[in-house]
């Protein structure tokens, strides 16, 4: 895929709609694997989403949601459709999309992707300081993603349903291979299988 296809105007009858997003957490999760995030500010971006977890509102205990909006989880109570980015440990941005009607507080992490345009320009980034990147290790995790792209705080409430900017796009592919398990990194609802990604890919991240 070249950078060319990307910004192809073409690209925004494939953009998904907000009614993609207007479903649970954990409807939503599973088939965003295989979509492609695409940020076109300049140099383009664009991942195929490998591995995603699903976070839902007042009844998930992992939830950023779960005891209501706030100054920080606004934008998951917000329109269904949009960017939700916050900080972990004052360092690490994680970009999550929104799901659900406006008020659930659903969104779905996305995890790591495997980069399919603007490589260069993520190992760039994750390259920072001249350390060494495998093309394998550029977006193989939540922060990792964010820093290769270029998200942060700023991308907060992004509309991901329009053409332009952040953007998650749908070209048809779907993995033959979908496995699903526990979420990564947490400590309560670690019952709830709401992980999704693509069983031997290369770019998931590790438990």
């Amino acid at each position: 895929m070249t950078a060319q296809q990307l910004t192809d105007r073409r690209w925004a009858a494939r953009v998904l709609q907000p009614e993609f997003y207007e479903r649970p957490a954990t409807e939503v999760a599973p088939e965003l694997v295989g979509k492609l995030l695409v940020l076109d500010d300049g140099p383009v971006r664009a991942g195929r989403i490998v591995e995603v977890e699903a976070y839902c509102g007042e009844g998930d205990p992992a939830a950023h949601s779960r005891s209501g909006p706030t100054a920080r989880n606004a934008t998951m109570f917000g329109p269904a459709g949009h960017l939700y980015v916050y900080l972990i440990y004052g360092l690490h941005w994680c970009a999550n999309a929104v799901c659900a009607p406006a008020g659930t507080g659903d969104a779905v992490l996305l995890r790591a992707l495997e980069p399919v345009g603007g490589s260069e320009v993520m190992t760039a980034r994750r390259g920072a300081g001249g350390r060494s990147v495998e093309f394998s290790e550029l977006c193989s995790g939540p922060a990792k993603l964010t820093q290769a792209f270029g998200i942060d705080g700023s991308h907060d409430g992004a509309d991901l349903t329009t053409a332009g900017g952040l953007s998650i796009c749908d070209d048809g592919w779907s993995p033959a291979n979908l496995a699903q398990s526990s979420r990564i990194g947490i400590s309560r609802g670690t019952d709830l299988l709401w992980r999704w990604y693509v069983a031997g890919n290369a770019h998931v991240s590790a438990p």
